[in-house]
């Protein structure tokens, strides 16, 4: 049991260091950075299934850091839910296999109320719709699943949580968030209270 257990994490570290680093990192987060933090938009996250679920995450993590963000579901979205994307907005899609019905249909139902709207795309295949269509492609390197079936989302779903950390954090940095910032956004809870004992300690040092 200890080697098969091994075996998985190796597969997945694995993954993670065949990640493709490139320029478009910081493109994604020069485009967010514009739109939200500059002309007053938020980031619009939206994927379907186990997509979705990193993309909650991605969305409630970064709003959290002083970036505001949504999630939007891409089914709900063709009933009425639509209505959250405004003009400064920006689209940040969730798809491994770049095809997903409805996310390529979201695609279409925005641009057709915001045809200028930006779009990242976090997928796991460049030959896919969601590579072809926005601006810039966030890629997961497509790694194999390490679900014994090769079906179920796993490793894919890895790679993608890793990716809306680095965008995050690179966002944190380049809007210098501070640990003030961050007690702020956060009343209750553990986290909430450990920020503002720090921030009450650095106070008094500094005093």
């Amino acid at each position: 049991m200890k080697d098969a257990i091994q075996e998985i994490i190796n597969q997945e570290v694995k993954a993670l260091q065949n990640l493709v680093v490139n320029e478009n990192f910081e493109q994604a987060v020069a485009l967010i950075e514009e739109q939200v933090h500059q002309k007053g938009g938020k980031v619009v996250i939206s994927g379907m299934g186990k997509a979705g679920q990193i993309g909650v995450n991605i969305a409630t993590t970064l709003a959290s850091t002083g970036t505001p963000a949504v999630f939007l579901h891409p089914s709900e979205s063709q009933h009425g839910d639509l209505g959250i994307v405004q003009k400064n907005d920006i689209l940040f899609l969730i798809s491994n296999s770049g095809k997903t019905r409805e996310i390529v249909e979201l695609e279409v139902l925005v641009k057709r109320l915001f045809p200028e709207i930006k779009i990242i795309g976090l997928t796991g295949s460049m030959e896919g719709d969601l590579a072809q269509f926005s601006d810039v492609t966030l890629y997961t390197g497509g790694p194999a699943e390490v679900c014994p079936l090769g079906l179920a989302p796993t490793t894919s779903t890895t790679a993608m949580t890793v990716i809306g950390d680095i965008i995050i954090v690179l966002l944190m940095k380049k809007i210098g968030f501070t640990k003030e910032q961050y007690a702020l956004r956060h009343h209750s809870g553990y986290l909430g209270s450990k920020a503002r004992n720090e921030v009450s300690e650095s106070l008094k040092i500094n005093n």
